[in-house]
């Protein structure tokens, strides 16, 4: 790989930090100042993927209901709803963002915003109006999000930061961390979550191996495999696929000097707003880690790793 060519790059887009785990080996690390690959930072809405995982972690343990469970079953409150559609959204409608509220993640009436100033987001989230089937439509929303969050706390019985500490931060090495908590003390789901861009790659590393950490199964496999699967196809200007709170898609790669022909290379990945990114490459057993600070307008690390760090690792693949 031409680190020097791709430090030059990544100098645009300024990133805090980008490592690449490429085949059991660290073969990249790039960090703005000094240990900041080290320093927790908050990650956004990859702190969907995150809870994603937990929710994982506690159906394979029977603690959370399986996927095709009606939400009413947690929200019994619903059944007072006059919109018959809001009794038929199941959990993995909300894992998949199709629960078919109306919602305008930044900005409107029907809003993330509106509900962060609410007193009470749960209530704010159930309470929208419903503008889709369940199932038929993905719609970001980080209301979902925070009902997955409750879910958990109500069926484990504990805080989400406790369950997440006992099965998978402390496996996988993580110890530094700070989530906040809604009005009500539950954990964000939607986003929050500080880590550090090493303990972000553990994580992509756990999904890499199929669930597997230090030949222990913190995730079973099938969740691993469901959760990141092409679960419904999202609207322009987007791209790509959706699964269980983690988004899917192929990048076209020309390796112009082997003459060869294109390949569709397949990742999947979670995305926190301002340029967090956690990439999975199956294919390359690579896993690429991306940070920024702010938003830095018109680059959009995830065109980083299109266009030139995906191009450069299907080259090394081919020798």
């Amino acid at each position: 790989m031409d680190t020097h060519a791709l430090s030059h790059e990544i100098n645009a887009y300024d990133l805090s930090s980008c490592i690449i785990h490429y085949r059991n080996e660290l073969i990249y690390l790039y960090e703005k100042s000094k240990q900041a690959s080290s320093q927790v930072m908050p990650i956004n809405s990859c702190t969907k993927s995150v809870l994603s995982a937990l929710i994982c972690i506690a159906m394979n343990q029977g603690l959370v209901a399986a996927p095709n469970t009606l939400i009413s079953h947690y929200f019994p409150q619903l059944q007072h709803e006059q919109d018959e559609r809001k009794l038929m959204i199941s959990i993995e409608h909300l894992l998949t963002l199709t629960a078919g509220f109306q919602w305008t993640e930044f900005g409107g009436i029907n809003s993330f915003p509106a509900m962060t100033r609410s007193s009470d987001w749960i209530q704010y989230t159930l309470a929208q109006p419903m503008t889709d089937i369940p199932g038929t439509r993905m719609v970001y929303n980080s209301g979902v999000s925070q009902l997955l969050a409750a879910i958990l706390v109500q069926a484990t019985g504990m805080e989400i930061s406790r369950f997440a500490e006992l099965n998978l931060f402390k496996p996988l090495g993580i110890e530094q961390y700070d989530w906040r908590c809604d009005p009500q003390g539950i954990h964000t789901g939607g986003f929050g979550l500080q880590l550090s861009a090493y303990d972000l790659l553990k994580f992509g590393l756990l999904y890499l191996h199929k669930g597997v950490w230090h030949n222990q199964q913190l995730i079973s496999q099938d969740m691993v495999e469901c959760s990141t699967n092409c679960a419904i196809a999202v609207a322009p200007p987007e791209k790509g696929f959706y699964g269980w709170h983690w988004w899917s898609d192929d990048v076209p790669v020309t390796i112009i000097q082997n003459h060869s022909a294109p390949v569709d290379l397949h990742y999947y990945y979670a995305r926190g707003f301002g340029g967090q990114f956690i990439i999975i490459v199956p294919s390359l057993e690579t896993v690429v880690i991306l940070t920024r600070k702010q938003r830095k307008k018109g680059l959009l690390p995830l065109d980083l790793f299109r266009q030139h760090i995906a191009p450069a690792l299907v080259k090394i693949g081919r020798g």
